[in-house]
């Protein structure tokens, strides 16, 4: 099998998917290329201005399927994939598509306010004509612990903040590094998280290369 080349802003998510890729897809190949300025440059001046470096990134890795892992950038990874010769998928897609076949009434909770757009705009482009109606929830405080590498402090707060949703079909956790929190949420309103079904799915572009 060919890797899939995972690009990330922060190293804490190389972890996470060998975990998953041990638990669900033994056997696949998984190179990680973390990139921490992308996100930075991202915050600073835009999504869009981290493309060329984007593009001179993935070109220089010759061509495998990526997977970004990073909700903030995943929009301009993804508009990249015909310049590349390769494609790329941002790993919430498969995340969004879930969350408008749960229902119409969405909440997104992320701990970096530079996501929630990005966010938002891939849900209404998941639903297409479909009625959606989406409330973003910026969790404050749990980006500092995230910084401060307070892992634990900061999946409760963002666990926190999904039990303390109402009036919503659905919960979609907007970044990557959220999701242990769907596992220590106990509110009535399901969480859905992005790595699991994303890994999936990025592994399945092999079948349609």
């Amino acid at each position: 099998m060919t890797d899939l080349l995972l690009l990330h802003t922060s190293p804490v998510h190389v972890p996470v998917f060998d975990t998953l890729r041990d638990r669900d897809h033994p056997g696949a190949v998984l190179r990680h290329l973390v990139v921490a300025e992308l996100l930075d440059r991202a915050r600073a001046e835009g999504p869009e201005s981290v493309a060329p470096a984007l593009r001179g990134l993935l070109l220089a890795q010759a061509g495998p399927p990526v997977l970004v892992t990073c909700s903030t950038i995943g929009a301009t990874a993804e508009s990249l994939a015909p310049a590349l010769g390769a494609p790329v998928l941002r790993v919430d897609r498969p995340m969004a598509a879930a969350a408008v076949r749960a229902g119409a009434r969405i909440a997104v909770l992320a701990a970096l306010e530079s996501t929630l757009a990005p966010t938002g705009e891939l849900l209404a482009e998941e639903a297409g004509e479909r009625p959606v109606s989406v409330t973003s929830h910026l969790v404050a405080g749990a980006w500092d612990r995230f910084e401060a590498g307070d892992t634990a402090g900061y999946l409760a707060r963002v666990a926190e903040a999904a039990d303390a949703v109402t009036g919503a079909d659905v919960i979609v956790l907007a970044q990557a590094s959220m999701a242990g929190a769907a596992d220590l949420a106990t509110g009535p309103v399901p969480v859905l998280s992005s790595p699991a079904p994303g890994l999936a799915a990025g592994l399945a572009m092999y079948s349609t290369r």
